[in-house]
């Protein structure tokens, strides 16, 4: 035999021996907008994710076997998620932590169902999501409907006789936010004075800020992500408005305020518990500041929803996913957000939605604690 064809069989072997090994990782993934409007929480999932992976497979993987992770990009676009979705049923892939926007988690929720795929979203606080009785999803953050009632609760205290608008963006997040916000807002006796609505992804709000001028407002709560959000803000201080504004999670990435530079200041928004600051993170936020990276917002929920796959997949030696799934709903889990549980829909049992505010600087820090 000549020796090109010994290298070139030995080439084979080495390439079947590799797809081979390869074939013996457990292949799961991460799902969220990592190009779009919203890629900066696409990249705190994606930072959440690798390490979570890479630490799970430094203390032995999973069953013996080491974790392949795959990225989905879903751009916060609904069709695009479910085709995401299809794309990791088809591949077999056993658990998938995703998306970001509910627009996006709801639909590929469904595709993740018949494909028989495990799905814990990080962030999507929509209560639809966990309301239709799929056997295949969880959250670990919270609902729309908890974090309205302590935005409600803080305006009603703080904003006592003061105007409120209320505006979103029409998308199932950002609606479903101000929806949830006005309810417990009108059940506490206080009507705002505007209800208003725009397009995600619209630059121009002059003609919504002129209406805020003309109506006085004092507070305006916005339904909706980021960029809007911050586009808002400047151009209520460009036409000399001190009003103040107010929304939920999705403010919470320091692009906001590169977005209003020092006009951010006073902001106000709901999130959970800074998971940064939990004795139960310590060590893993120490590794991210060491890569340089700061574990804001829901990258550390991301790292949180792999260990309780991971945690529930070892416990029943197999990543079935209904087994897994049956493990998780009937056990309590150790996280960098401390001890997770969730109930029959597959939302945590335990959340708590505090307040923060942005400073000039671009920074934020909780200023009430929830209810």
């Amino acid at each position: 035999m000549k020796p090109t064809h010994i290298l070139g069989l030995a080439l084979g072997a080495s390439i079947a021996l590799s797809t081979a090994a390869f074939a013996q990782d457990i292949p799961v993934a991460v799902a969220g907008p990592m190009t779009g409007g919203e890629s900066a929480f696409g990249r705190q999932m994606k930072n959440g994710a690798d390490l979570a992976v890479a630490d799970i497979n430094a203390a032995g993987g999973v069953n013996g076997k080491k974790l392949a992770l795959q990225v989905g990009d879903d751009a916060c676009d609904p069709k695009q998620a479910r085709s995401v979705a299809e794309k990791f049923a088809s591949s077999k892939v056993p658990f998938v932590a995703g998306h970001f926007c509910s627009s996006s988690s709801i639909p590929a929720s469904e595709a993740y169902a018949e494909g028989n795929v495990l799905q814990i979203t990080p962030a999507s606080t929509n209560p639809v999501f966990t309301e239709r009785k799929l056997w295949n999803v969880l959250r670990v953050c919270g609902r729309d409907d908890q974090q309205g009632l302590v935005a409600a609760q803080y305006i009603i205290k703080a904003f006592a006789g003061k105007n409120i608008a209320i505006l979103n963006d029409k998308t199932t997040y950002g609606k479903g936010l101000a929806d949830e916000t006005k309810k417990a807002l009108n059940a506490g006796g206080v009507k705002e004075k505007l209800f208003e609505s725009y397009n995600k992804g619209d630059k121009d709000f002059n003609s919504i800020v002129s209406r805020l001028k003309r109506e006085n407002i004092d507070l305006v709560y916005v339904g909706g992500y980021h960029q809007e959000s911050g586009l808002i803000l400047r151009q209520m201080r460009d036409q000399g408005m001190k009003t103040l504004l107010m929304a939920g999670d999705a403010l919470n990435d320091k692009e906001f305020a590169s977005i209003t530079g020092a006009a951010a200041e006073g902001t106000l928004f709901t999130f959970g518990p800074d998971p940064r600051n939990k004795p139960t993170a310590k060590a893993i936020v120490d590794k991210f500041k060491a890569k340089g990276i700061d574990p804001e917002g829901y990258t550390l929920y991301t790292y949180a929803a792999f260990q309780v796959w991971s945690q529930a997949a070892a416990k029943v030696k197999s990543t079935d996913s209904k087994k897994v799934m049956e493990a998780i709903k009937g056990a309590e889990w150790d996280t960098v957000l401390g001890k997770l549980s969730f109930d029959a829909k597959g939302d945590i049992k335990v959340i708590d939605y505090v307040v923060y505010r942005w400073d000039a600087k671009g920074n934020y820090a909780e200023i009430n604690k929830g209810s």
